[in-house]
């Protein structure tokens, strides 16, 4: 019996083969362009404008504080994104929502369910995320006190927002853009003024981030960890601002629901 072995010489029309074949997916995947060119941009713009203001403010006080508090909290807005819309996403990859839908479960019952499980596994990443920073840095991301509970409140509905939206982008056109799950939610990190005052960003920029619910919460945030009192309005205007986006998401996902069922759930799978 005879075995074939493979010759060591390198044949670099295979490597060119290989090269192409990998260049048109990336010409094909939203989600390698993302790589290139989405993710690079908003570090460069979240970090670059953290930079700025630091450089601005030669001492800002309890700057790590404010930074890994303001790091935390935006995580509570990001998991909230990501858990509904992954979570979505994985009934495609299983190839399960068709039978999940066929089943006497109502919409409504699914997104009941689908945010008990967010509020469970945000508590779990909160609890963890703040032991570390407390054993790592010896600092406590709770010291802005009863506060947190209503912050974080707001956060998450703002996420569940961002999710909903994703998800009905994902019902309209199928898994061929599911990269703008991960990619949604950060988009509005720059204009959230998460890590430095609003005032950092461009006189334009800051109109739009005024309209965001997440700015007054972060905003709010850094006053308190600088010792200066809390603007009550603040937590209002992001009630406000953050029933009305959910509300307006939850109808754009329930109408992209119908449509999709309309013209049949099996054409995402």
């Amino acid at each position: 019996m005879t075995t074939s072995s493979r010759s060591p010489v390198i044949e670099f029309k295979r490597v060119w083969g290989v090269f192409w074949r990998y260049i048109f997916v990336l010409r094909k995947g939203g989600g390698h362009l993302a790589d290139l060119f989405y993710w690079p941009l908003m570090d460069i713009l979240i970090w670059g404008l953290t930079s700025v203001w630091i450089q601005s403010h030669h001492q800002v006080e309890n700057l790590p504080l404010i930074l890994m508090t303001g790091l935390i909290f935006w995580q509570i807005a990001w998991r909230g994104s990501i858990d509904v819309s992954v979570n979505l996403l994985q009934e495609f990859w299983d190839r399960n929502l068709v039978n999940l839908f066929s089943s006497p479960l109502k919409i409504s019952e699914w997104c009941l369910g689908l945010l008990s499980v967010c509020i469970v596994k945000l508590m779990i990443t909160l609890s963890f995320g703040a032991i570390v920073v407390y054993a790592l840095y010896a600092l406590n991301v709770f010291t802005i006190g009863w506060m947190f509970l209503p912050f974080a409140a707001l956060l998450l509905m703002f996420g569940w927002t961002v999710g909903f939206l994703a998800a009905s982008t994902i019902l309209q056109w199928g898994r061929q853009i599911e990269a703008i799950v991960w990619m949604i939610g950060w988009f509005f990190a720059p204009f959230s003024a998460v890590f430095y005052p609003v005032a950092t960003l461009p006189g334009w920029v800051q109109k739009i981030s005024w309209c965001l619910p997440t700015t007054y919460i972060f905003e709010g945030m850094r006053k308190i960890l600088t010792n200066d009192k809390f603007p009550g309005h603040y937590f209002w205007v992001s009630l406000g601002l953050g029933l009305l986006y959910f509300f307006l998401s939850m109808c754009v996902f329930l109408y992209s629901f119908k449509r999709s069922k309309e013209k049949g759930l099996a054409r995402l799978e």
